[in-house]
């Protein structure tokens, strides 16, 4: 196989219009080949009607088909073997190593969502008898648009959680394919497409479409079949297409994880004990994947002492050391160095240290920021994510000042504490302002890592996300494409099998306010 540069609708791929674009290497600024084509909106139309008519029999298969095509889908993309792999490190410039993780990660995700629909108790069966009979379950939304995000060209793309939960849900998908890595995602894309033949699925379960005008990703939100939308990527991104979609005369749900600068609290307890390796770690965060990631720490607030000042000196020997990354693209890097610049502009902020520069390629250095506490309450930008290798350092005078600082923040998508069981009985109130502000709460590690599991929570208040009920990593994710259905004084034959009398599912399902496993009556 080699790429074709196509749009992939259903079974069949596309290339309508006259307008084409090129990935471009951000190590090298080199233009890769094929040509992609802008998709039309006549492909658009095609791809969601092909969703849409897909959508009654695919919502109908049961949770062993639905397993096995989510399995086969991360065989084949280990099946593509080194194509994959090359072809993803010169459009991203992310490294080897970092990919092959990643590739993964994307995998097990699929797997892990296999065996969730496989089990099926994800439904929420609930049965409560008597006069009336009332029943109620889960079902599947229907067709979802898609979207890549550019720093995770495979865990957060064509194949990513959005895809996983979407389709484990029950619901055909139309992939708006991310203009920086259009090569990694038809790959996949080929990958899916081999699935679906594979395991029996029907034509327009998928279709992919490529394009780097916004125009592409707005027909997919219009178009009145298109029942939900997962997003990640930028604030004004996702806040473009929740917008959009609540101008529809049919408003639908749009799941956007957008921006989070992800406070790190340093409580005294903690600075004092362990300053040099909390700045060590704190560097290596920041810096980690060239900052690129939706979980950086951007923002740290401490108490002033003389424990602050050591860890800024270490903070800084460890900053100055950092090596100049390739970032993904050269929007990124522009949009990185015009948020340093604002940030530094600001009257009372400081850079406090600068990593190695490197002007080949789209690369960013890593910077570290300070100011005092009364710059953060007076300025709302210096909460601002700035996407890249950077954070500000807040220094704040005691322990009022800190949970002022925790109650004036937005929405974020994680918040960290660093502390000893000392701090925490100190600084109680600290988490349940926290527990309003974020979520998920960290204890003496690192935001950047997400586990893909049952527990996990990757969402959080706005502007961090659209909608804070709900996370796009972990198995709760496929509960955003489903909705709840209930039927009252139906006959047993004619209820769906998860909640027929006999459960032949043998699910777990709340009968009369307890989980059961039992037959009723």
């Amino acid at each position: 196989m080699k790429l074709t540069g196509e749009n992939f609708i259903g079974n069949k791929r596309s290339s309508q219009g006259n307008e084409r674009f090129q990935a471009v290497n951000p190590a090298t600024k080199e233009l890769l080949e094929p040509l992609f084509p802008e998709a039309t909106q006549n492909e658009v139309n095609e791809a969601v009607e092909r969703a849409a008519d897909t959508f009654t029999e695919y919502s109908k298969k049961s949770g062993e088909e639905k397993a096995e095509f989510l399995e086969t889908i991360g065989d084949e993309i280990m099946a593509l073997g080194d194509n994959l792999i090359e072809r993803c490190m010169k459009e991203s410039g992310l490294p080897e190593g970092r990919l092959t993780g990643e590739r993964g990660r994307t995998v097990s995700q699929l797997k892990l969502f296999a065996d969730v629909v496989r089990e099926g108790s994800w439904v929420d069966a609930r049965i409560d008898t008597g006069e009336p009979d009332v029943r109620s379950m889960r079902k599947a939304l229907g067709p979802v648009g898609v979207f890549g995000a550019s720093n995770f060209p495979l865990a957060f793309s064509v194949a990513g959680g959005d895809t996983a939960s979407a389709l484990a849900a029950g619901c055909p998908i139309v992939v708006k394919a991310h203009p920086s890595h259009p090569g990694t995602c038809e790959w996949v894309a080929k990958a899916i497409q081999i699935a679906v033949e594979k395991t029996g699925m029907p034509e327009g379960v998928f279709s992919m479409v490529h394009g780097t005008s916004h125009e592409v990703g707005l027909a997919i939100v219009r178009h009145p079949k298109i029942k939900a939308v997962g997003f990640t990527g930028s604030y004004g991104g996702g806040k473009a297409l929740f917008d959009e979609a609540n101008k529809r005369a049919e408003p639908i749900p749009v799941y956007a994880e957008m921006g989070s600068t992800n406070p790190v609290f340093i409580l005294p307890g903690a600075l004092k004990e362990r300053k040099e390796k909390i700045a060590e770690d704190l560097a290596g965060s920041v810096s980690l994947g060239v900052g690129q990631f939706c979980t950086n720490p951007g923002l740290v607030f401490h108490e002033d002492s003389n424990d602050a000042k050591s860890f800024q000196t270490e903070l800084t020997n460890h900053v100055e050391e950092i090596s100049a990354g390739v970032m993904l693209n050269e929007g990124i890097k522009k949009n990185y160095q015009s948020g340093l610049s604002k940030l530094s502009g600001i009257q009372g902020i400081e850079v406090l240290a600068k990593g190695k520069d490197d002007e080949n390629g789209f690369r960013g250095s890593a910077a570290v920021l300070k100011a005092p506490a009364s710059v953060y309450f007076e300025n709302q930008d210096v909460e601002e994510e700035v996407f890249g290798p950077s954070t500000v350092l807040i220094s704040s005078s005691g322990k009022e000042e800190i949970l002022n600082a925790a109650k004036k923040l937005r929405g974020h998508l994680t918040a960290t504490i660093h502390g000893t069981e000392k701090d925490l009985t100190e600084y109680s109130e600290l988490i349940e302002v926290l527990e309003q502000k974020v979520g998920r709460i960290i204890f003496n590690g690192y935001p950047t890592g997400v586990r893909v599991c049952y527990a996990m929570i990757h969402g959080g208040p706005f502007p961090a996300t659209t909608d804070s009920r709900t996370t796009s990593v972990g198995t709760k994710a496929i509960e955003r494409f489903s909705r709840p259905v209930c039927y009252q004084d139906l006959p047993s034959t004619a209820l769906p099998d998860e909640l027929k009398d006999d459960n032949p599912l043998e699910i777990w399902r709340l009968v009369d306010g307890e989980f059961l496993k039992n037959s009723v009556r």
